[in-house]
């Protein structure tokens, strides 16, 4: 499990720093919960677009409908972001594919998955 790449969690600690998992079991409790936990971020990120697109649609909507719609369009934003940031992680780390029977290329926009490279957890700047 030493060379199990980390996944960033969908949550931070209580003072706001990335949490990680290290495990080489994707069907693991946690991984699972964390799954989970994405999906309901992701599904709360439609609600909140689709809420934020009817409070702008409406010319009436006052200040506080619309600092309202804001707030909660960027918390949404952040943890799609983080939720993208997690699962591209997650695709790179996965091993190429080679010429070999039964295996499949990837198209990478970004080129050639060998030579990309990610910033891991240690080098990561904190904010």
């Amino acid at each position: 499990m030493a060379d199990a790449p980390l996944r960033l969690l969908p949550w931070t600690s209580p003072e706001g720093r990335p949490c990680y998992l290290s495990t080489d079991n994707p069907h693991s409790r946690l991984s699972r919960l964390a799954d989970e936990v994405e999906d309901d971020q992701l599904d709360c990120g439609e609600a909140v677009v689709a809420g934020a697109g009817a409070v702008l649609a409406d010319r009436a909507a006052g200040e506080l409908a619309l600092r309202f719609a804001l707030t909660r369009a960027i918390e949404s934003l952040r943890e799609v972001l983080r939720v993208a940031e997690s699962r591209g992680a997650r695709i790179r780390d996965e091993p190429c594919a080679t010429d070999g029977p039964g295996t499949v290329e990837r198209d990478w926009p970004m080129g050639d998955c060998r030579s990309e490279t990610r910033k891991s957890p240690e080098n990561a700047v904190q904010k």
